[in-house]
């Protein structure tokens, strides 16, 4: 079977390159040829665009020498959604059935709170797909609300699991992500010193990147309450430096507001790290509250700062939740079992696109 998938570049910050690059990684069985376009790059508007209107033309040329058996497109919400209606039109144009797999965050302000025209937009595009992957249970009734039930299918994101970890960790708070609003960031001032972070001498990282101002903004709020000698920027992390954050840290801190299926919770899981987060996405598919890690509404600081000063005072308490979390990765959001569903929904897909067109002849 030939698929043409729709991805970002591999250098791209973000929870798709991540999913993507483990797709990239490994080896997806004789059976399955996988061709990558990539439609999406970081840097300036220009270089953006560039490469979007370039991804178009090699698009065009994988299906006219090709001819792909399937198209899956990796795709969010906002720019990201007008950037895939070319590959969605031109795919549907050369009916070769089409699967986009949505990881967007932020529903209400793309679809809930859009205009009457903008929905019908959103709607027609959609439809145009054989199928719609979501992220959780949570998500599929999003997307519920612009296609039939019958054109969603749940696939959860998944994580590596290493074999061994560190069980000797630092009395160390990691963050993994995007440093702005939506991820809560500006909460962690707040969060750090209610938990008494400088008394408990411990050590908050952030390992991500945002816009200047943002990082900025935020290294001054916590100058103002003086956190700044317990907090290190590390800049966006891959590979060996994320690793070794993972490993040595002894609780993970995602406050966020807005999620699909976070990669940074799950690489958390994976590692066995104590993860106290939000109840929100596809998050609470991910963590059992006092079991694999602790979860609260976005924004109740004070349930973090009580977690967070609970689990750097007592570490067996943290090493009993991140057992038990990365146990769970292992049991559910394994890469194998992520592939052979992902393998499944292909096979389901073009089985259902060749009845199809054979009814319609």
């Amino acid at each position: 079977m030939k698929i043409c998938m729709i991805v970002p570049n591999s250098t791209v910050k973000g929870g798709i390159a991540a999913v993507v690059n483990g797709y990239r990684e490994h080896n997806f069985g004789e059976r399955y040829r996988i061709t990558y376009v990539e439609s999406y790059c970081d840097g300036s508007k220009m270089r953006k665009l560039l490469k979007a209107l370039g991804s178009y033309f090699c698009f065009l040329k994988v299906i006219i020498t090709n001819r792909p058996d399937l198209i899956h497109i990796h795709s969010s919400f906002g720019p990201s959604f007008y950037r895939k209606m070319p590959f969605i039109y031109l795919g549907k144009m050369f009916r070769i059935p089409i699967i986009n797999h949505i990881h967007g965050a932020e529903f209400d302000p793309f679809y809930g709170k859009a205009s009457e025209q903008k929905k019908r937009l959103i709607q027609k595009v959609y439809r145009k797909c054989t199928r719609l992957i979501a992220l959780s249970d949570e998500w599929k009734k999003n997307l519920k609300l612009i296609v039939p039930e019958d054109k969603i299918t749940v696939l959860p994101n998944y994580c590596i699991v290493p074999e061994k970890v560190n069980l000797e960790r630092k009395r160390q708070i990691l963050f993994l992500g995007e440093i702005g609003k939506r991820k809560g960031c500006f909460d962690i001032p707040d969060i750090l010193e209610k938990a008494n972070l400088r008394g408990l001498d411990a050590t908050m990282v952030f390992a991500g990147a945002g816009s200047r101002e943002d990082e900025e903004a935020l290294k001054k709020e916590l100058a103002k309450r003086n956190l700044d000698k317990n907090v290190k920027f590390a800049g966006w992390v891959n590979g060996r430096e994320k690793t070794k954050l993972l490993e040595e840290s002894r609780i993970f801190l995602f406050p966020s507001y807005n999620e699909g299926m976070p990669m940074a919770v799950l690489e958390a899981m994976a590692y066995g790290l104590a993860v106290v987060t939000t109840r929100i996405g596809g998050i609470p598919n991910l963590i059992t509250d006092g079991q694999t890690g602790f979860l609260a509404k976005p924004g109740e600081n004070e349930f973090f700062a009580q977690k967070i000063e609970k689990l750097l005072q007592e570490p067996e308490l943290a090493q009993r939740l991140g057992e038990g979390a990365r146990q769970k990765a292992k049991e559910k959001y394994s890469f194998e079992s992520h592939l052979n569903s992902l393998l499944r929904i292909y096979e389901e897909t073009v089985k259902e696109s060749d009845v199809s067109r054979s009814n319609n002849t």
